[in-house]
């Protein structure tokens, strides 16, 4: 199983410094926050993703990460593979968020007992889960160790009053130290009793949403050992092997007679990876890493997320206008202020989230059935959701969703 893919992608979400990374390595020992602005800030910026093999001893029942049971010794069974996706709680990377919410089948919702609950991004990350659609939550009532059994109880009673009338209404809330792992095996009973593997396709054609994009060729590399762009992400539905051809839209930007247009990238799949595992095929569940022939430079600094990849000529359309019907919420969230919702307004520029992709609309018409042009143009199909933010302030804030007609 270690050697294989996993089977189920896992949303790590909560308010800045509620100690989702750390709950991620505690779950699977690796510290996903790994770029240098993240290390000397001490936050996430990136998406971060991290697998883990739950396990289960069948004397004791006791659930666990470890091959060997920590309360008999005797050797545990394996459950399944799941990878986490360690999204940032910071407000100014909220559209990063609803970039990995868009990739996961369920989500674990950390909040810090130490704090008041809800914090304004745990307002806004759960509302995320609800527009994206994401159904399956498990809380982690996080950092007990920090507070007294009293304050825990009364952090119990917020969480219980802030999740009423939300997906996450009926989620289990399991208290746990993610810093001393206290509880983690009460955690992964929970997840596997209510985050459960979907139900996959894998006979129609592959989609990949791309959340990353690489150049991996170290600085000072000679051109004979140099290696092609490898995009990262999550497949939907489908299979794809090594070997396959892949189209990638929308590709590269070029200026054709004074004007932008966007031409689709094609290529070959030279490599599969799932967090250092070499595979020849893969199918949904897990975040994979495809090695291509591409030129790195297109690659580089995520300069393809948000695209769409699979199989030449069964992708969705590149769009440049979107027709929305429009969902508003009653008040914005992630403020501090609780403020209402004003109706979209004729020109308004508004940040929309369409899978892993994130662009500016201009409101052409507003109302019910909003019509919006688009500043960069994304890939999307009848039925998918679109997140809706407002500049308010110096921040987007959610405000609704929309679904694409």
């Amino acid at each position: 199983m270690e050697s294989k893919q996993a089977e189920i992608n896992i949303g790590m979400i909560g308010h800045v410094d509620h100690g989702k990374t750390t709950l991620t390595k505690a779950l699977s020992g690796v510290w996903t926050d790994k770029h240098s602005e993240e290390l000397r800030r001490g936050i996430t910026i990136r998406l971060g993703y991290a697998d883990a093999v739950f396990r289960k001893c069948p004397k004791c029942n006791e659930y666990t990460t470890q091959k060997t049971c920590p309360k008999c010794g005797g050797e545990t069974e394996i459950l399944r593979k799941v990878s986490f996706v360690d999204a940032p709680g910071h407000e100014t990377l909220m559209a990063t968020m609803l970039t990995g919410a868009s990739l996961v089948d369920g989500a674990v919702l950390v909040i810090a007992a130490n704090e008041h609950c809800p914090q304004p991004q745990t307002k806004e990350h759960l509302m995320g889960l609800d527009i994206i659609g994401v159904k399956n939550v498990v809380i982690a009532q996080n950092k007990i160790e920090l507070v007294s059994r009293e304050r825990v109880i009364e952090n119990y009673k917020e969480i219980k009053d802030f999740v009423r009338g939300t997906v996450a209404e009926n989620a289990p809330i399991i208290p746990i130290s993610a810093q001393h792992s206290i509880n983690i095996d009460a955690l992964i009973e929970a997840i596997e009793k209510n985050i459960p593997t979907p139900k996959r396709d894998e006979k129609v054609d592959p989609i990949m949403f791309i959340a990353r994009s690489f150049d991996v060729n170290r600085p000072g590399v000679t051109p004979d050992k140099l290696v092609g762009g490898v995009i990262g992400g999550s497949l939907k539905h489908g299979v794809i092997r090594v070997g396959d051809e892949i189209e990638i839209r929308p590709g590269r930007v070029k200026k054709e007679q004074n004007k932008i247009v966007y031409r689709d990238l094609d290529s070959e799949i030279v490599s599969l990876n799932t967090l250092g595992i070499n595979l020849k095929e893969v199918g949904p569940g897990g975040l994979i890493g495809i090695g291509t022939k591409l030129d790195p430079s297109l690659t580089k600094a995520d300069a393809l997320a948000g695209s769409v990849a699979g199989k030449p000529g069964t992708l969705p359309l590149l769009l440049h206008e979107l027709r929305l019907n429009i969902h508003l919420l009653e008040r914005v969230v992630g403020s501090e202020k609780e403020l209402n919702v004003e109706p979209i307004k004729r020109k308004e520029m508004l940040m929309l989230n369409v899978c892993t992709g994130k662009t500016i609309g201009i409101v052409k018409n507003p109302g019910e059935h909003c019509e919006l042009s688009l500043k960069l143009p994304v890939c999307a199909t009848k039925d998918d959701r679109v997140a809706v933010s407002r500049r308010i302030g110096a921040r987007w804030r959610l405000i609704g969703y929309g679904v694409v007609e």
